[in-house]
């Protein structure tokens, strides 16, 4: 099957991002003082301005100043030093208001009835054996191609590049596999004395260090700044709000997507933390070449911590039944709310460096980050199933 795929990712200095990095930072203040926080931030930023807004419950008294100075202190750290979104400068509100009692009844463990999901919906998770991380390749690029310039552009190497950026890369398939970049678009925000033509050739290696040897598109379907200048950026050019770019954030459109956005929330609310045991799941069934692609998705009800619903797509490339497959997985993983919470310890301020470039395809942390990426259920999954495959990528 021959075809073309594309995928795009957003820089932590793109409008959308720079509101999920915020909400995520308040996430890890909240559980830093209280492990078992409850929290639903989401964050609006336009020129001169910053609203935080949503639900929280912590054992401890978290001030506005506090909130304020996390705020100003992410968006230092992205970069934006001057007006109209200077750092120092912005003018921050924040309308924090207590978790409805309500759904505090609903999620809350007690008696004989354990901890129950925080709302109602479905979740997915997805890997394919297209990259070393198991994950589609057009996202992994785009991601990889904006990070190494970011880790440049921090590192003080690139001066005349600002924060917003955004790159596509459209990835031609030839039986099922990518072979080459068909076309690939990089838009960075930069000072005015650059012109388009330098912008080009700044951005070219990254691009050349992100795909793969002899994936390089065409000259002609390389893309910079096609617009000609991107000087005026940032919230100054499009107002930002968490939220906004869940297929940024998850695989680039190669698998469905839930209702839900990630950043922002707690463990409890299983539009994250049930994706994220999602992609778990699906990782280490591609890791231990059961599948080439696997797509998961569950379901829940809010207050009830058993899931409704687990449905298994290998996509015609399973080495082992869906049913089966379904059934050992849920007795390698308690599903339960609580139970992925405990699984991949999702009780640690380990939330804000997800907020951009992906919550999937990244190695774990020293600090518990990013523990649905990690490999560990391979042995047992091949011992239940009763196969023996070799796995196909390390964590």
């Amino acid at each position: 099957m021959n075809y073309y795929f594309t995928s795009e990712s957003v820089s932590e200095g793109h409008p959308d991002k720079i509101c999920d990095c915020i909400s995520d930072a308040i996430v890890d203040y909240y559980i830093s003082k209280d492990k078992y926080s409850r929290c639903a931030i989401e964050t609006f930023a336009m020129p001169h301005k910053v609203l935080v807004a949503g639900e929280s419950r912590c054992e401890e008294t978290i001030s506005k100043d506090e909130i304020t100075q996390i705020v100003r202190q992410t968006v230092k750290e992205i970069g934006y030093k001057n007006d109209p979104f200077a750092w120092q400068n912005i003018d921050v509100e924040v309308k924090i208001n207590s978790q409805s009692p309500e759904i505090a009844m609903g999620v809350d463990a007690s008696g004989n009835k354990d901890e129950g999901a925080g709302d109602q919906g479905i979740m997915f998770g997805y890997a394919c054996d297209e990259t070393p991380e198991l994950m589609p390749a057009a996202i992994s690029y785009s991601h990889k191609i904006l990070e190494l310039i970011r880790n440049d552009r921090h590192a003080g190497k690139l001066p005349m590049l600002l924060p917003d950026a955004k790159s596509q890369v459209t990835l031609e398939y030839v039986d099922g596999k990518p072979v080459r970049a068909k076309s690939v678009v990089v838009s960075t925000q930069h000072i005015a004395s650059v012109s388009q033509a330098d912008v080009k050739e700044i951005v070219r290696p990254y691009v050349l260090q992100a795909l793969p040897h002899g994936f390089m598109c065409d000259e002609e379907e390389f893309y910079v700044n096609p617009t000609g200048k991107f000087v005026i950026g940032g919230p100054e050019s499009d107002c930002g709000l968490t939220g906004r770019k869940i297929i940024v954030d998850t695989y680039g459109g190669a698998c469905p997507h839930g209702g839900g956005a990630f950043s922002g929330k707690d463990a409890t609310k299983v539009d994250r933390s049930a994706a994220y045991a999602m992609r778990y799941l699906a990782k280490n069934v591609v890791a231990a070449g059961l599948a080439n692609k696997c797509t998961l998705q569950i379901a829940y009800a809010i207050g009830v911590s058993k899931p409704l619903a687990l449905y298994v797509n290998t996509h015609d490339t399973g080495k082992v039944s869906e049913e089966l497959l379904a059934n050992k997985l849920q007795q390698l993983m308690d599903l339960s709310p609580r139970g992925i919470r405990e699984h991949l310890g999702l009780n640690k301020p380990i939330y804000k460096q997800t907020a951009a470039y992906g919550h999937f395809g990244r190695k774990p942390t020293t600090d518990g980050g990013f523990s649905w990426e990690q490999l560990d259920l391979v042995d047992s999954l091949k011992e239940l199933v009763g196969v023996q495959y070799t796995a196909t990528a390390t964590a």
